[in-house]
């Protein structure tokens, strides 16, 4: 069963520091199975406080969604992603 994360970002810190997680975050894929279904595209708050942003990637499952999330890799670039803005950061099983 397909697992998603969504990143909504909220407000952004530091603009540099967002950069620099960026970079990271796309050498953070590596082999890891995830499809990007959404990044920074048009959007629209349906409801609740408004954000800049969303980006939705895909998994083949949770285990695969944690392994990717908890990734040395990701894990360094999540260090700049906190210096760099405020995210609500969401993982949810998918119903396919």
């Amino acid at each position: 069963m397909s697992a998603y994360i969504m990143f909504v970002r909220d407000a952004t810190l530091d603009a540099e520091e967002l950069a620099t997680y960026s970079k990271m975050a796309a050498d953070a894929r590596g082999d890891h199975p995830l499809t990007a279904l959404a990044h920074y595209g048009d959007f629209e708050v349906l409801e609740g406080h408004a954000s800049e942003g969303v980006v939705l990637l895909k998994f083949p499952d949770m285990a695969a969604a944690r392994a990717w999330y908890h990734s040395p890799a990701y894990q360094a670039a999540k260090v700049h992603r906190l210096k760099g803005a405020e995210y609500r950061v969401i993982l949810v099983d998918g119903v396919e």
